[in-house]
């Protein structure tokens, strides 16, 4: 996810106009659909500020970390494949687990997006 996408997104979730956002960073509407559009770059203070904003970290809006969804996906994948897994008393196979995780992965998304 670019920076761009990572602004509007997180703009979008407080419900706030670009118009609204540029008043804060004291810049225009315009700068505002650059930087969502990625064609235009905030300065290190608009950044640091716009992290402040959305309580994230400067990292995430730079995609230095990997986002909250990202990591409760992790989360949630670890803590449903570690039990140990069995069917009709074996271990499951490599392979079963594999699919059993992008089974999972699937479901988790669906949910995810279902409750946006």
């Amino acid at each position: 996810m670019t920076f761009g996408s990572k602004l509007r997104e997180l703009r979008n979730s407080k419900k706030m106009t670009q118009e609204e956002l540029g008043k804060i960073l004291n810049v225009s509407k315009v700068s505002i659909s650059g930087y969502e559009n990625d064609t235009r770059e905030p300065d290190k203070q608009a950044i640091k500020k716009l992290a402040e904003l959305f309580n994230v970290s400067t990292d995430y809006l730079l995609g230095v970390e990997k986002s909250q969804d990202e990591k409760d996906l992790k989360k949630f994948l670890d803590e449903n494949l570690e039990k140990g897994m069995t069917y009709a008393n074996e271990e499951l196979t490599d392979e079963d687990k594999e699919k059993l995780k992008i089974a999972l992965t699937q479901i988790f998304w669906k949910r995810n997006k279902d409750n946006k």
